[in-house]
């Protein structure tokens, strides 16, 4: 297939996903509402109306307030609400950016608006008014997204579902007593409910790929360095976590990097430069990938039989655009890689809490912190300068080690979960019963953390429902500063398996 052809078929798959084509764009926008048109277009085109004048920025905003009002009560994922501040934002006028007048979300996580509350999932944090901005929430409002809320998230980030004492359950659209996933569960459900067709999340194990799995959605966790974390502080814990979003569609994925990518002020590190716009990427031919393929996680735990059909399905569907797969995995010490990771959340764990203590003069205890939190807070206390240096080694090992596994292939293709989504309850951090909450969180996530220890790019792409009618995702890993591959294929798939049109029932 030649680009040019190529290049069109993309265009027509990004403005399907949109519900329209381009004869029709303008048509389809005077008949629709202002709610409508939220879950009809995907990001870019919902800015390419207000470019048009087919529908006005402060119509949005109203709209996403009036849908997320409506939704909220049933599904659980805005934890704060800046109608205001967005209304201003928007009376003073919207950058002219790839986004403009598109309302957006922020993640109630280590996220920041001054003078506006960041809450981080935990009633020790209840009233907390951030002092600064964050870096990439500038960005986001430079390319011109109305930020209006921020969504749930679980204390600290620390689990895969999106359960908290503080704000309660996240519940997914397709089936409210499953999990939506998490950290960024709310961001998930938001976007899969159609109240936006783009959101802010963060991944430190997984938490951009679990949700997008959980509920449908396309989720891309960039490589180390690649999106800015602060201020105040430009990494966390230690490198493992980084920002990005959720989306519907590849293209709005891609253009939201470009806007967001490039090192920040006091930063440690910051990834390689890309070649090309990531939107310029996801309209190209990935050419023939060699994929190694993985359907067993790295420490050996069971998958459902429904997520290894799944890889192995995207594994044909791969086959089928003329890329080689085959069946590979690097060899890992998961045993030792998991103490490292414990050991450095631990610790960043408890150091925050202290920080907090010392600004409340509160003592944390149970009356503050979950169940799980407060073991990470009590194992974290006894976390030496040592331990931290070396799981700090142990990782930096894991990350050579698939690296130079890497050197064999472009991308690496795993289940995104292993199993399906849970029930609601079994990945809280209130749940007391400990051994069992580390078990069930580790078998659930066994894929997706190692790429936040190694630094690499994982998306999950949304190939795959179970035979209950669950969303089940498909992970690509590629090389650590290689979003480029990862976006070509991700573009590829979309046109060639849509899932733009597979959407939850909201009543």
């Amino acid at each position: 297939m030649d680009l040019s052809r190529r290049d069109v078929l993309a265009s027509a798959t990004a403005l399907a996903a949109a519900g329209m084509t381009a004869s029709g764009m303008a048509a389809a926008a005077a008949k629709s509402s202002p709610l409508s048109l939220l879950s009809e277009h995907d990001a870019l085109g919902l800015a390419e109306l207000v470019r048009r004048k087919q529908v006005s920025a402060a119509e949005l905003l109203e709209a996403a307030i009036a849908r997320t009002e409506a939704l909220n009560p049933k599904y659980n994922f805005l934890s704060q609400k800046h109608y205001e501040r967005a209304r201003a934002a928007l009376a003073m006028g919207v950058p002219q950016g790839p986004f403009s007048g598109v309302p957006f979300l922020l993640k109630d996580l280590n996220t920041y608006l001054e003078g506006e509350v960041t809450g981080q999932g935990s009633r020790y944090w209840t009233g907390y008014r951030a002092t600064v901005t964050s870096e990439i929430a500038k960005r986001y409002e430079r390319a011109g997204l109305v930020i209006f809320g921020k969504t749930a998230t679980p204390e600290f980030g620390l689990t895969g579902t999106t359960e908290s004492l503080a704000n309660g359950i996240t519940r997914n659209p397709w089936n409210p007593e499953r999990t939506a996933g998490g950290s960024s569960g709310g961001a998930a459900v938001a976007v899969a409910a159609g109240v936006i067709p783009v959101a802010h999340a963060t991944d430190g194990g997984g938490s951009i790929r679990i949700p997008a799995s959980c509920c449908g959605l396309f989720g891309l966790k960039p490589s180390r360095g690649r999106v800015p974390m602060g201020p105040p502080l430009t990494e966390g814990w230690g490198g493992l976590s980084a920002h990005h979003a959720v989306t519907r569609s590849v293209r709005d994925s891609a253009a939201l990097l470009d806007a967001t990518a490039g090192i920040e002020p006091g930063s440690r590190y910051g990834a390689p430069t890309p070649e090309r716009p990531y939107l310029e990427e996801a309209r190209r031919e990935p050419g023939r990938l060699r994929i190694a393929l993985a359907v067993s996680p790295p420490a050996g735990s069971p998958v459902d039989a429904e997520c290894v059909e799944a890889a192995r399905a995207a594994a044909r569907l791969c086959e089928s655009l003329g890329h080689h797969v085959e069946e590979a995995s690097p060899k890992l010490d998961m045993e030792a890689i998991g103490r490292a990771v414990f050991s450095i959340i631990s610790a960043s764990v408890a150091a925050n809490i202290q920080a907090r203590q010392a600004a409340t003069g509160i003592a944390p205890g149970p009356d503050v912190l979950e169940a799980v939190t407060l073991v990470y807070y009590q194992i974290g206390l006894k976390t030496t300068g040592i331990d931290f240096a070396n799981a700090n080694n142990v990782l930096q090992e894991a990350a050579l080690t698939i690296s130079r596994f890497m050197d064999s292939y472009d991308v690496l293709l795993t289940p995104t979960l292993a199993t399906p989504p849970v029930e609601i309850g079994r990945l809280s951090l209130s749940n007391p019963n400990i051994e069992a909450y580390y078990q069930a969180a580790g078998t659930f996530t066994a894929f997706t953390g190692i790429f936040n220890m190694t630094g690499q790019p994982a998306m999950s792409v949304p190939l795959a429902m179970s035979r209950s009618g669950l969303p089940i995702g498909v992970q690509f890993a590629g090389r650590y500063g290689d979003e480029a591959t990862l976006f070509r294929l991700a573009g590829q798939l979309e046109q060639a398996a849509p899932w733009a049109g597979r959407r939850p029932s909201i009543s």
